[in-house]
């Protein structure tokens, strides 16, 4: 299963390409794939991005919990993959990301990719520093009682 953790800051060049962070494509390039999926939060100003393993997953898994013909399975299919972008890196590391992507984000002249486990995300850089603020604050405040559950059979 891919894992993407830390947090890089990169520049985005003239031609509006970024570098993906080495661990990223390191990652990724376990699976075969020579690129990642990515799509506009619907509730942050930031790009998600994964893997086809969780591409797949949310047609299967998520998407499989509705009947095919309901509103419901409808409404999540087309918000889901209609927006999503296959993005895959040039010899250097570097992707273009669509503006569509960069206008949602309100990324300028720096991305930073924050790893969150299955999924990394594409940040603005002051949108970042913000809501790393205010998650830090709430944490502060109310801590996570986080339960680590042992694999089944062991």
């Amino acid at each position: 299963m891919l894992v993407f953790t830390g947090t890089h800051i990169n520049k985005i060049d003239r031609k509006g390409r970024v570098s993906v962070p080495a661990p990223f494509r390191a990652a990724l390039a376990e699976t075969g794939a020579g690129g990642f999926a990515i799509f506009p939060s619907f509730n942050l100003k930031t790009l998600e991005a994964c893997g086809s393993d969780v591409m797949a997953a949310l047609a299967d898994d998520t998407l499989g919990n509705y009947s095919f013909f309901t509103l419901d399975h409808n409404n999540l299919a087309t918000r889901i993959f209609e927006v999503t972008h296959q993005l895959a890196w040039d010899a250097e590391g570097r992707v273009g990301l669509p503006d569509e992507l960069i206008a949602h984000a309100g990324i300028g002249e720096v991305a930073v990719f924050v790893g969150k486990g299955r999924f990394f995300q594409v940040w603005a850089a002051d949108a970042f520093a913000a809501q790393r603020a205010a998650t830090d604050a709430k944490i502060a405040q109310d801590p996570p009682r986080l339960v680590l559950r042992r694999p089944e059979g062991s």
